[in-house]
């Protein structure tokens, strides 16, 4: 086995637990690792630090998966890992619909597993891990006896490990169109052409969240994709729910999912610049008891966060002018780059512009099925915050 050894002033960061080893960061390498291969990693003064996989092509060269020096990373090793998995969802009542593997939060680097009750959608965004697909598979089939396995590797971050963008069955074919439960409601699901793995489960204990405020309430939903934190409301007793989303295609899956769920008298869906229209719709006086942003990532980069920052705040200071006093804001982002207290800043600049009081009542992060690692950033990334509009 090859061997990488650490600079000395970057040895004490990956020593005191993170899983990451940057190009820059290796003093050298005993060996000559192919691309994907596994290598053990060492401090400048010949510690053993753990074990990982490796790709000299990549800005990061080396992703930890043990500190265990008698670990053998195997086919059994990666069962293991999907078993322990498995007892930490269950073990906090995540049985049907869930984030089975979170990527570094579980030890298992640029891997997203996603449960939706018998159907998995696996993706694989390193070389290193994506070598041990075939392993991966066979946990799950060990474990689970699934109906079928969809891999969605149609992400640009592949290409930055030198690979493709592709996506398929990784099981006999099934049909890619779902249905799951989620708090007693009834979603469709496309795993194939959905957003990212198709649903996201990481909002499930934050739609519960809207429960008490939404009733006999009067509901605008700005991205509200598929209309999940809509019908929620609508199905919570809503008088009236609203919800826009720029893509025709999710507002009719939306639909699609109101009428699943007998709502769709009350909850109703338009495909629309949620940008353009509250600005116009503040300018007009409309008023809603409850407003629901659920906007994309603004931005993946440092290097344009400033824009993130600007995106957050208009938005925000749109969705508050359109709300009664005494009404609710519900607003999230899940830009990692955006850290909770900056996140929390922009919300307060928002509610100033506006000249609203607010005060908050919940701030929450994602679900725990997608647990955070303390001193791993990429780990937490989701912000969900209800505040009173005053």
């Amino acid at each position: 086995m090859s061997l990488v050894y650490l600079k000395r002033k970057i040895s004490p960061r990956v020593v005191n637990g993170h899983p990451w080893i940057f190009n820059n960061e290796v003093e050298k390498t005993e060996g000559n690792p192919a691309p994907g291969a596994i290598v053990e990693v060492f401090t400048h003064d010949k510690k053993f630090v753990g074990k990982g996989y490796y790709n000299s092509q990549s800005q990061i060269q080396v992703r930890l998966l043990t500190r265990d020096k008698r670990a053998e990373i195997n086919e059994a090793w990666f069962l293991a890992r999907i078993q322990e998995c498995w007892k930490y969802r269950q073990q906090l009542g995540y049985t049907e619909n869930c984030r089975l593997v979170f990527g570094e939060a579980d030890s298992l680097p640029q891997l997203i597993i996603d449960k939706f009750n018998d159907y998995f959608v696996i993706q694989t965004l390193a070389l290193g891990i994506d070598v041990w697909k075939p392993a991966l598979v066979k946990a799950l089939e060990t474990v689970f006896s699934p109906k079928g396995i969809y891999e969605r590797n149609d992400v640009p971050v592949r290409e930055l490990e030198g690979l493709p963008q592709h996506k398929g069955f990784l099981s006999a074919p099934f049909d890619t169109k779902i249905m799951i439960n989620e708090n007693g409601f009834r979603f469709h699901v496309d795993i194939e052409n959905g957003q990212k793995t198709g649903y996201f489960l990481d909002q499930q204990d934050n739609r519960r969240a809207i429960q008490h405020i939404v009733k006999g309430a009067d509901v605008l939903g700005a991205f509200t994709y598929t209309g999940t934190f809509e019908i929620h409301a609508a199905c919570y007793g809503a008088k009236s729910v609203l919800g826009l989303d720029i893509s025709a295609n999710a507002v009719e899956q939306a639909r699609r999912n109101a009428a699943l769920n007998g709502v769709q008298d009350i909850c109703h869906f338009e495909a629309a610049n949620a940008f353009d229209v509250l600005k116009q719709w503040g300018k007009e006086g409309r008023l809603y008891d409850v407003v629901m942003l659920d906007p994309p990532a603004f931005t993946k980069s440092r290097e344009t966060i400033q824009k993130a920052i600007t995106g957050y705040k208009e938005i925000n200071l749109r969705g508050i002018k359109l709300i009664k006093p005494g009404g609710f804001l519900v607003t999230s982002s899940c830009t990692n780059l955006v850290n909770p207290d900056l996140f929390l800043q922009i919300i307060e600049m928002a509610a100033k512009d506006a000249r609203r009081k607010i005060r908050q009542v919940t701030f929450q992060k994602q679900a725990s099925d997608h647990p955070i690692i303390w001193g791993m950033e990429n780990t937490e990334y989701l912000k969900f915050l209800i505040v009173q509009v005053q």
